[in-house]
């Protein structure tokens, strides 16, 4: 049961609480020849996605309509059909409604959308094929009250370089809030407003990008149920778009999750649907990060022919990158990277040498500090494996001093794994960065 996302945007807008709905409706009935006796946790209880029976949803149009001088439909109160669509498959219009109502309900921190779920099985796959298969949006232009120019889709992409370098260097929990709120207040006008075609595919491609950034801010604040609802969002906007290799982005960001989540199987088909359909248009480096992630999934089901084959085409794409000629999403594939991804592959596999070679390489060159926090540990995992204590502890610090300021769940999920392989190993200086950590680890995220 998805929470009415739509009901409660539209609640928000005519300033109407929850006990002033349900005393409303109670007048509504009574006049009606009915006596109800709703109160503010039926409200609730709607807005967790429970239809409420009989004539009870034209009753709330009804007196939503009064209130707003405008006529409010099933539609709009998230209650046209008994289920709300998945962002895929919804018409654009309607998705535009449902998404910005959607961030509306995120920024006011309602407890039962920061708790929704993680969708699985064919429902979790069914965003990837609607954007794999035909129809595409033929045209997007839009009438509305606000008149959206190229000024407007260029505020929008600074927006999201800004948010995505708050991102790697503050960490998404801190992040999150702040992008949130940029798409309530600034974006959803714009989304809603009045443009031509050509503006328009423009306009949803700047916007899936900073809905991609709330996304990843969101799996990095450990809401997995709300990262991926961002990630359905910005996999429909570039399929209005029309920018198939944006697509293919979406769809790593949504590989990188299933690992994550241990969907091993699903991430390789992800994998394989983002390079199949967004074909030439995949950017370099783009394909170097899907590939290197793909043969981490075969790694971690134990299939070592497979991972070794994305390992060589992802060694492939990387030496085809032009940093220039790239979109400004895959700037997280920076130097290392692939190195970084081969690392984790080969340690899963057993191949305790080349892992920490390659880790080692990771490590040695520049990269953001998020990135240099992962790989080094990585390096610190493969070298406690290797039996090597001392050096481990001086890498472990290491990643310790480079967290340091960053509010970050993966980030600390990787502290606590970390902690607790120095604390296995033993010996005096293991044990000593181990303690440190834990001083790290006591302080609220």
């Amino acid at each position: 049961m998805e929470p009415n996302t739509l009901l409660d945007a539209i609640l928000d807008e005519a300033g109407m609480s929850r006990l002033g709905l349900a005393t409303r409706l109670n007048l509504a009935s009574q006049a009606r020849g009915r006596a109800t006796s709703y109160d503010h946790t039926s409200v609730i209880r709607w807005l967790k996605g429970q239809r409420p029976r009989g004539s009870v949803p034209d009753l709330i149009c009804e007196i939503l309509t009064e209130r707003l001088g405008r006529l409010v439909t099933l539609e709009d109160i998230g209650m046209g059909t008994p289920a709300t669509p998945e962002p895929g498959a919804a018409p654009l219009d309607s998705f535009i409604e449902q998404s910005t109502a959607f961030w509306r309900g995120d920024q006011n921190q309602r407890p039962d959308l920061r708790e929704v779920p993680v969708i699985t099985g064919l429902r979790a796959v069914g965003p990837v094929w609607e954007w794999e298969n035909p129809p595409d949006e033929r045209d997007v232009s839009r009438p509305g009250t606000l008149r959206v120019s190229t000024a407007d889709v260029s505020m929008l992409r600074v927006a999201r370089r800004h948010y995505e370098q708050m991102y790697r260097k503050a960490g998404g929990v801190a992040t999150r809030p702040r992008i949130i709120r940029f798409l309530t207040v600034e974006t959803a006008p714009i989304l809603r407003g009045s443009y031509t075609d050509a503006i328009g595919r423009e306009l949803h491609r700047a916007v899936g990008g900073l809905v991609a950034i709330a996304g990843i801010c969101s799996y990095d604040s450990d809401s997995q149920g709300l990262a991926q609802r961002y990630f359905h969002q910005a996999l429909r906007l570039a399929k209005a778009s029309g920018d198939r290799g944006f697509g293919g982005y979406v769809i790593a960001l949504l590989v990188n999750q299933c690992l994550y989540l241990r969907e091993y199987r699903q991430a390789v088909a992800f994998a394989e649907a983002a390079v199949r359909t967004a074909g030439q248009h995949i950017s370099p480096a783009l394909a170097t990060d899907i590939y290197a992630m793909q043969a981490k999934a075969y790694a971690r089901v134990g299939d070592q022919t497979s991972a070794h084959r994305c390992m060589t085409l992802a060694e492939t794409a990387v030496g085809r990158i032009r940093r220039d000629e790239e979109p400004d999403e895959t700037g997280y594939v920076q130097p290392g990277l692939v190195e970084a991804q081969f690392a984790d592959a080969l340690l899963r596999l057993g191949d305790l040498h080349p892992a920490q070679e390659y880790a080692r390489e990771a490590v040695r060159v520049q990269s953001h500090t998020r990135g240099r926090a992962h790989r080094l540990a990585t390096l610190t995992d493969i070298e406690l494996l290797s039996g090597e204590g001392e050096r481990a502890a001086g890498t472990a610090a290491e990643m310790l001093e480079t967290v340091q300021g960053m509010e970050s769940r993966r980030l600390r999920d990787r502290l606590v794994t970390v902690r607790n392989s120095l604390v296995s190993h033993g010996g005096g200086a293991t044990q000593e960065v181990a303690e440190l950590i834990d001083d790290v680890l006591g302080l609220p995220v």
